[in-house]
């Protein structure tokens, strides 16, 4: 029996975890668009040190840790465009939603956020849509 599922739970209860820290320490939800998009309008000034350190950690413990992890496949494109074109359309979608999966999906949910869990579930439905097309119809991914 494969056990990679096992990995995608680890990452799920490291981000559950997370967004419990956040919240606790410093009273506001961890919704990683925001921590970001607060820094690049300024609209975040007043809390910019520890946006910092929320992102330095998010793009630099996966350096540290991949010495321990290198054997473990994450099936992204090779395509450098189709990985670009992806991440700006994910950036557009947290900006409509107000919002994006870790906000809205893991510490949403958790709080019953009803907004939350509308936003889970059109978000949801998007992928699936987008893989829909973009892979079995178009095979471009």
């Amino acid at each position: 029996m494969e056990q990679d599922w096992i990995w995608g739970l680890v990452g799920g209860l490291l981000i559950g975890l997370g967004g419990a820290v956040y919240l606790l320490a410093n009273g506001r939800i961890m919704g990683a668009s925001g921590i970001l998009g607060g820094l690049v309008d300024g609209s975040g000034r007043d809390t910019w040190k520890e946006r910092i350190a929320f992102l330095a950690g998010v793009f630099l413990l996966p350096i540290f840790i991949f010495p321990a992890y290198n054997s473990v496949e994450t099936h992204v494109s090779q395509n450098w465009l189709i990985v670009i074109a992806a991440g700006l359309l994910v950036g557009i979608g947290t900006r409509f939603a107000n919002g994006c999966t870790s906000g809205h999906g893991v510490c949403g949910i958790s709080r019953f956020s009803l907004r939350g869990m509308v936003a889970t579930v059109f978000y949801i439905m998007a992928g699936g849509v987008a893989v829909i097309i973009f892979r079995h119809m178009l095979g471009w991914v």
